[in-house]
């Protein structure tokens, strides 16, 4: 059935497409109607990060960056759902068009720029949603935050989704924020963690509840790089890394239509980089934190595959837009069979 909607959906603009898909989740969900959308995703539960996922493979951030679908996306099987990212104000994002498909690589180009509601109103659709698995937010700064006080943006986020989430990714690597990805390195990565440390630090006698943190990073960095984003997550106290965004390499795209777009490209092109990264991570951080791996999944091979380089968990987003909801189920079988 996903098939059939696909054909018609990518009929559409692809902003279009993505805001109806998730209008219809919503609307099958209050409907009772998902079940015929899901495949049954067999328990196969993982415990990490303090906390016990129903099975290894998420969503990743980006289709839902307000929370207004958690329970409909919370239905279809994924053993944890990650929401945003999100902002400390409203924005709305780079100008349209800014989303484009690339069905003959199976990859997405996007330069959404952080298009959110704000972290207020993300928060207070996490209060009212009903999903009981493991929910992680995803916070960024906004567009016109200096870099150089980006560490006052993450904070306000933290602060502001701390009791609400199961974990907190932070994203530093998105390509569409300007100056976004210099916070990987040096003394801006520095001053980035030892902020949000202290403040988890805080948050946690505050809120008398440890809530992990995570820093999402981009698969466009070399051997040494990735090495240095590794030690330095793991000397200052971060409970675990995402492996990776989007990249802005268009080397398995060159002669698209679309292959000069400005953005970040996902799907299966940036598979390969991504898992090289992976790789290089796992072998730096041995067993320091959790790797969530994420890139280029589009089937169980290449779930499978995340897992034999180091993940610890998988997510997936282009790929669940290509192949639906019996990825899902494809890429934790998968999973659990690379882990035996």
């Amino acid at each position: 059935m996903y098939d059939l909607i696909r054909k018609i959906l990518f009929k559409l603009n692809a902003e279009t497409s993505h805001e109806l898909t998730l209008d219809l989740l919503g609307a099958a969900k209050r409907l009772g109607l998902l079940g015929l959308f899901a495949p049954k995703v067999p328990d196969q539960p993982v415990e990490l990060l303090g906390l016990t996922f129903p099975n290894s493979v998420g969503l990743a951030a980006g289709l839902d960056k307000n929370g207004d679908y958690i329970d409909a996306l919370g239905s279809l099987g994924f053993g944890f759902i990650e929401i945003g990212t999100i902002t400390p104000r409203p924005q709305p994002g780079n100008p349209k068009p800014r989303l484009f498909r690339l069905p003959e690589h199976e990859g997405i180009i996007n330069r959404m720029g952080f298009n959110n509601k704000g972290v207020d109103h993300l928060v207070e659709q996490v209060k009212k949603a009903k999903f009981k698995g493991v929910l992680g937010i995803n916070i960024g700064k906004n567009f016109d935050t200096a870099v150089e006080d980006a560490d006052k943006d993450y904070e306000i986020c933290l602060e502001k989704v701390y009791a609400h989430a199961d974990y907190v990714a932070v994203n530093i690597s998105s390509p569409n924020t300007p100056g976004l990805r210099n916070l990987q390195f040096g003394e801006s990565l520095t001053s980035l963690l030892t902020t949000l440390k202290a403040a988890q630090v805080r948050l946690q006698t505050e809120h008398k509840k440890y809530t992990p943190i995570l820093v999402k990073i981009a698969p466009d960095m070399d051997e040494a790089e990735t090495r240095l984003v590794a030690n330095s997550l793991a000397d200052n106290g971060m409970d675990g890394v995402i492996a990776t965004n989007t990249t802005l390499g268009r080397e398995a795209v060159a002669g698209h239509v679309h292959a000069d777009e400005a953005g970040g490209l996902s799907g299966l092109p940036v598979r390969e980089p991504s898992n090289q990264v992976l790789a290089w991570l796992k072998d730096e951080l041995k067993d320091k934190m959790p790797i969530i791996g994420v890139g280029g999944i589009l089937d169980g091979a290449s779930a499978g595959k995340k897992t034999q380089l180091g993940a610890d968990l998988v997510q997936v987003y282009s790929g669940f837009i290509y192949k639906g909801p019996k990825l899902i189920s494809q890429a934790s079988e998968a999973v659990a069979a690379a882990k035996r």
